[in-house]
């Protein structure tokens, strides 16, 4: 798979993104069936980049970064998330736990991304590898639409 940074980054950032997908499930029980499916993503994700699947690594980035666009310039929950944290780091008290948990996910996210990024462009791809990279992003696009429609609590 290339460095052993990228090796590491990829599992380290998929699991990260699970344990907020978790803590968020467990605050907001409504939301565990969209968290579960969502999860499976990133299982695939860390499974295909163990491969050196040019589909894993377009689904790792490109899911990655429609999230975090979504959280950082959209609903604004990755800046609730880091205000919520810097609340329980000064105070000891945090209000909205399911929210620090989007500031998680993001990080999760970030090192996601450039580790994705790295192992793929390590790999010297061809043409091949990266209409892979494009179709797995395609693909974990629309899993993550469909789980959204069907499955996101109303």
């Amino acid at each position: 798979m290339g460095s052993r940074w990228a090796r590491v980054g990829i599992p380290v950032g998929a699991s990260l993104f699970i344990s907020a997908l978790t803590i968020s499930a467990v605050v907001v029980p409504r939301l565990r069936l969209l968290h579960l499916f969502q999860a499976l993503i990133y299982v695939a994700v860390i499974a295909l980049a163990r491969r050196s699947s040019g589909w894993g690594f377009g689904a790792g980035v490109t899911i990655a970064v429609a999230w975090n666009t979504l959280n950082l310039f959209v609903t604004h929950l990755f800046q609730a998330g880091a205000h919520q944290l810097w609340s329980l780091l000064s105070t000891g008290h945090v209000q909205r736990v399911d929210t620090m948990a989007v500031f998680l996910g993001g990080v999760a996210h970030f090192v996601l991304i450039v580790a994705c990024l790295a192992a793929f462009l390590q790999l010297a791809p061809g043409r091949k590898q990266w209409a892979q990279f494009v179709a797995g992003g395609v693909l974990a696009l629309a899993y993550f639409a469909l789980i959204a429609i069907t499955m996101a609590p109303r």
